[in-house]
Order: C-alpha cells, then sequence, then structure tokens
C-alpha cells in the first residue's frame, strides 16, 4: 500500500482506546487521525477528518455503533467500518451487517489479527474474527447441523448466494454479480435462513462453512 491508511477510533473507553491506539502504532501502513467516544461524535469527525477506515465500538452513550454505522456510510458509501464487538452483543450482529460494516472484531483482539483484518477490509474484503464463528456455530446444535445438511436441498441460485456471503460481498454485490435484484437477494437469504434455522447472516455463514457448502 503506497498512501497510509487513516484510521479513526469510536469507543467510548478510554483504556480500550489507549490500548487500541498502541497496537496500532506499531502498524507501519496505518495513520491515526483521531478518537470519537460516541457516535454522534463519530460522524463529526468523519465530516471533518475524512478516514478511510473506521474501528466502531457497538455500545456506546448518545449514539451506538449500530445508527451511526447506518448514518455514516449512507453519506460516505466509501468508508470501510469494522466493528468491535464482544460476545454478549451478538444480537447486534445482524443489525451491523445489514448496515454495511465490513467487519467484525473481538475487542480481544491481537495485533496479528488486527493487522489481517485492517489489510483485508482495505483491500475489498470482508473479516471476521474466527471466535464468531464458532460462537455462531455452537448456538446450533451439532444433531440440528448434522441433520440440516444430510436432509435439506439447496437450489443452485442459494449455493451461489452461499458462496457469495461467504467471501464477504454485500447484498447489493451479490445482487450485481448475479444480475439479479437486491430485493431478489434477501429472499433467497430469507429462505435459506429459514431453511437452515439460522437466526442472522453470521449464523448462516458459520453453517455454510461447516458442512463445506462453500470453497474458500
Amino acid at each position: 500500500m503506497k498512501d497510509k491508511i487513516k484510521v479513526l477510533i469510536v469507543d467510548d473507553h478510554e483504556i480500550f482506546r489507549n490500548g487500541l491506539k498502541m497496537v496500532l502504532g506499531k502498524l507501519q501502513y496505518i495513520t491515526l487521525v483521531g478518537e470519537a467516544v460516541n457516535g454522534q461524535d463519530f460522524l463529526l469527525k468523519a465530516e471533518e477528518l475524512q478516514p478511510d477506515l473506521v474501528l466502531l465500538d457497538i455500545e456506546m452513550p448518545v449514539m451506538n455503533g449500530i445508527d451511526a454505522a447506518a448514518k455514516a456510510l449512507e453519506k460516505f458509501p466509501d468508508l470501510k467500518i469494522i466493528a468491535l464487538t464482544m460476545f454478549n452483543e451478538d444480537e447486534y450482529v445482524q443489525s451491523m451487517l445489514d448496515s454495511g460494516v465490513k467487519g467484525f472484531l473481538m475487542k480481544n483482539i491481537n495485533k496479528e489479527t488486527l493487522d489481517k483484518a485492517i489489510q483485508t477490509v482495505s483491500n475489498g474484503g470482508n473479516y471476521y474474527s474466527e471466535e464468531l464463528f464458532e460462537f455462531f456455530t455452537k448456538q446450533l446444535s451439532k444433531d440440528k447441523l448434522q441433520h440440516n445438511s444430510d436432509t435439506i436441498s439447496f437450489t443452485r441460485r442459494e449455493k451461489e448466494i452461499l458462496q457469495l456471503l461467504c467471501e464477504g460481498l454485500s447484498n447489493k454485490e451479490i445482487a450485481d454479480a448475479l444480475f439479479i435484484s437486491e430485493r431478489t437477494v434477501l429472499g433467497h437469504k430469507t429462505n435459506l435462513l429459514l431453511k437452515t434455522d439460522c437466526k442472522n447472516s453470521l449464523s448462516l455463514m458459520a453453517y455454510a462453512i461447516k458442512n463445506k457448502l462453500v470453497v474458500l
């Protein structure tokens, strides 16, 4: 990467922000342009600082990460956002995915994981912490996973959508790749969730990977 990636940290906990800054300081291709303490502050800083990538907490006062991500991406569609999450915030994952964030990281990340996530997302991909896949896979009983994979039949289009979903494409990107409408993609995803008894896109991806329905 020729130009340094401009990163903005958004989190209401000062100690966590300081720790993240220490890690980011070891990545030579990054320039930390600023910090924000809540979603509203983030929107103001994004306007002022024009970051390339944002590390965004979900649970914050004044405005949470879900609302902030949606508003920011509406105004700055090219902005890359990686959500910072905890295990007990899994109910927010679908909302963050729907808003257009490009990655999820657990808050106990190390330097290597953060490095890989930032580079992957900056290059146009999606990155999800392995712990999240493991967590959502565990929410589905092993018996259910095995039973479903043996008895459920998937259409060619459903398999194509699963593949592209696991490659990190958004609903719009999947629609463009398959030359169908975004509404059609959403319809297929709804059917896939019902067929597999998954609660959200991340658990659906975990299901597809565990049952070898996709090639990664």
